[in-house]
């Protein structure tokens, strides 16, 4: 017998499913963020977890073969004993692509098109700027502008996609040409696989970033946050940036030095910035972010979908499937 733990919560009927997966596994959940939660005598049985941030010691697990993690990052697993284990490690990426492509669009167009400023007066209930009307309002097209995009996975491909839509010129910055292209043994959505448009017009390697930001109307991060990308953002590269030029992060708040983009915010070098991660979540409530006017917080929740958890299972699903009969998993991220 497997058995699995979830210690995310899924309703009665998505475990169920998992259950009729196959006649020899059965399934726990127990919704925690602390491997402490769980009983000793539970974690003594566990094979495959489901989990955040809830990861025994080693040693309390010992059967522990296979986790599949409840996000696409896995940073913080890098930190952890399983960084240096034979437990293999999935993630959950492509998960989210359509959701986070979205969610950047809708940011570059709330500041082509002045949305936050129109907010403001609403809230004010005044239209005290109608005089000057073309003035404010005139938008800055999507169409022609170009957009950065740092990080060209699945979530990019999707970025480059429907910018291209929108008229827009796509620069991407990869490591290499064929790190463009979907990487082998990594989920995507059926319905996107055949869809075109997805390449960049051009890409640059990260040594030359520094080069290409000067080029960019908009810079979109979905990087992951590790040793190499931390701090990617600094002043030198808010230095390099179009003045005007907007960044939108729906990556990882580390991968932006935060005092870096507040100085550019407030010196003007950078026209705006959509904010959906932080260095620390949630963010200060005295972060002078919160009042700025060129500046969109939003909680995190780029990477939110109402397909969630039909993808989740079809990926989860897809890799017991696998694990039982000696498959090689997909999203496999360690060993």
């Amino acid at each position: 017998m497997v058995h699995i733990l979830s210690t995310k919560f899924f309703d009665e009927a998505w475990l169920n499913r998992l259950r009729a997966v196959a006649p020899d596994v059965t399934v726990t959940q127990i919704t925690t963020d602390d491997a402490n939660d769980v009983s000793p005598q539970l974690w003594q049985n566990v094979e495959i977890l489901y989990a955040w941030r809830a990861l025994p010691d080693p040693a309390v697990a010992p059967k522990l073969r296979w986790i599949q993690l409840d996000t696409a990052g896995f940073d913080h697993v890098l930190k952890s004993p399983y960084a240096h284990s034979d437990v293999r490690v999935t993630n959950l990426a492509g998960v989210a692509p359509p959701n986070m492509a979205e969610h950047a669009l809708m940011m570059m167009l709330a500041f082509a098109h002045r949305l936050p400023l129109m907010l403001r007066l609403q809230g004010a209930q005044t239209w005290e700027s109608h005089q000057y009307r073309f003035e404010y309002f005139t938008p800055s097209e999507l169409l022609g502008a170009t957009v950065g995009v740092i990080g060209y996975g699945a979530i990019g491909r999707e970025i480059g996609r429907i910018t291209h839509a929108f008229g827009m010129r796509v620069i991407a910055v990869a490591p290499s040409a064929s790190s463009l292209l979907p990487k082998a043994g990594t989920y995507q959505i059926p319905q996107l696989i055949d869809l075109p448009g997805k390449e960049p017009d051009a890409f640059y390697t990260p040594d030359r970033l520094l080069e290409m930001l000067p080029l960019c109307d908009y810079v979109v991060l979905v990087v992951p946050h590790n040793a190499a990308t931390h701090h990617l953002f600094d002043a030198a590269a808010f230095a390099a940036m179009k003045p005007g030029a907007v960044l939108v992060n729906i990556a990882r708040g580390g991968v932006v030095n935060e005092s870096a983009l507040l100085d550019a915010l407030q010196t003007g070098k950078l026209g705006g910035a959509a904010l959906d991660v932080f260095e620390q979540e949630p963010l200060d409530a005295a972060s002078p972010l919160w009042d700025m006017e060129n500046v969109i917080i939003s909680p995190h929740i780029a990477g939110l979908t109402s397909r969630y958890f039909e993808v989740v299972f079809d990926i989860f699903s897809t890799n017991l499937r696998r694990y039982l009969t000696g498959e090689p998993l997909i999203n496999q991220v360690l060993p």
